[in-house]
C-alpha cells in the first residue's frame, strides 16, 4: 500500500506523501495504538501539533513501529500563545522534545492570529528553523491569501504548505488557486467537514457508483484536486480504507457534483477571527 500513495514534493525539495494521518483530539495514551495502526498498513505521514497534546504518543509510536525515521514524514504546529520569534523557538524545542526527535519535515503557524500581530516575526523564527535544518519544510495553516501576501512582502521565503479547512461545502478556491501561483502546496484539515458531509445523500449515491464508501470518495476528490489530505480516524478498519482510493477515479461528472455542494459552511473558524 505504500507504494501506492502519490507524493508531492514541496518547494523545499521535501517529498509529502499525498495522504496523511490527522490526530486532532486523539487522546496521548490512545494516539500510540493508532498511529502503530497506520503505519503497518501503510501510512508515512503523520499530522500532530502542540495543541493536541499528543506529540509525546506520536514520538514513542514511531519509534516503536521500527520505521527508519527518513522513510517518514513528520509534521507538528506551533501554538497561538507562543507566537513571536523566541517564544517560537522554545515551542519548537519543546516538541521536539516531546517527538523525541532532532528535527521535524514540516513545522507550520498553526493560526496567523491576526489580533496578536505576531506572525511575521513567528514565521521568522520558522526560516531560522529552516535554516538551522531543524524543519526540513515549513509553512502555515489555516492563512488566507492576504495574510500569504504580508509574508512575502516582509519576509524572506514563502511557505511550502498552507494546512487549510476543506471540504465540499468550502472548497477553498481562491486559496487553492494562491497557492498553485506561488508554488504553496495546500493541504486539507476536515477533508469530511468532520464526519458531517458523510451524510450528504448525493454523495453516497455516487460513491456507490464506484464500490466505495462516501469517505473513500472524498479523499479521492482530495487527491484528484492536487491536495494533500489528512483524514482522522481512530478505527483500524476507517484508518485502512481511507488509504484504499487508488484502483478507482472520479470522472468528470462528479467532480462537477462535488463542486455544486459548495456553502461557504466552516466547521471552524474564520482565521481572520480565530483568536479575536
Amino acid at each position: 500500500m505504500t507504494e501506492s500513495i502519490p507524493a508531492l514534493t514541496l518547494r523545499t525539495g521535501n517529498v509529502i506523501p499525498q495522504i496523511g494521518l490527522g490526530v486532532y483530539k486523539v487522546p496521548d495514551d490512545q494516539v500510540v495504538d493508532v498511529v502503530l495502526t497506520a503505519l503497518d498498513v501503510g501510512y508515512r505521514h503523520v499530522d500532530t501539533a502542540a495543541l493536541y497534546r499528543n506529540e509525546s504518543g506520536v514520538g514513542e509510536a514511531i519509534r516503536r513501529s521500527g520505521i527508519p525515521r527518513d522513510d517518514l514524514f513528520l509534521t507538528t504546529k506551533v501554538w497561538d500563545d507562543d507566537h513571536g520569534y523566541d517564544a517560537t523557538l522554545r515551542a519548537f524545542d519543546e516538541s521536539a522534545r516531546r517527538l523525541g526527535v532532532d528535527e521535524v519535515d514540516l513545522y507550520l503557524i498553526h493560526w496567523p492570529v491576526p489580533s496578536r500581530d505576531l506572525y511575521v516575526d513567528t514565521w521568522r523564527a520558522l526560516e531560522r528553523l529552516h535554516a538551522e535544518g531543524r524543519a526540513r519544510s515549513i509553512g502555515v495553516s489555516n492563512f488566507h491569501p492576504h495574510h500569504l501576501e504580508r509574508l512575502a512582502r516582509e519576509c524572506n521565503s514563502v511557505p511550502a504548505v498552507n494546512q487549510i479547512e476543506l471540504h465540499p461545502w468550502l472548497p477553498q478556491e481562491a486559496s487553492r488557486a494562491y497557492g498553485q501561483t506561488h508554488g504553496i502546496v495546500t493541504e486539507a484539515w476536515s477533508p469530511f467537514a468532520r464526519g458531517r458531509v458523510l451524510g450528504d445523500t448525493e454523495l453516497a449515491r455516487r460513491a456507490a457508483k464506484y464500490g466505495v464508501t462516501t469517505a473513500q470518495f472524498l479523499v479521492r476528490w482530495h487527491l484528484q484536486l492536487g491536495n494533500v489530505v489528512i483524514p482522522k480516524s481512530v478505527t483500524p478498519e476507517r484508518i485502512r480504507s481511507n488509504i484504499d482510493v487508488f484502483d478507482f477515479e472520479l470522472d468528470l461528472e462528479d467532480l462537477e457534483a462535488v463542486r455544486q455542494l459548495e456553502s461557504g459552511v466552516r466547521t471552524g473558524q474564520d482565521p481572520d477571527e480565530h483568536g479575536a
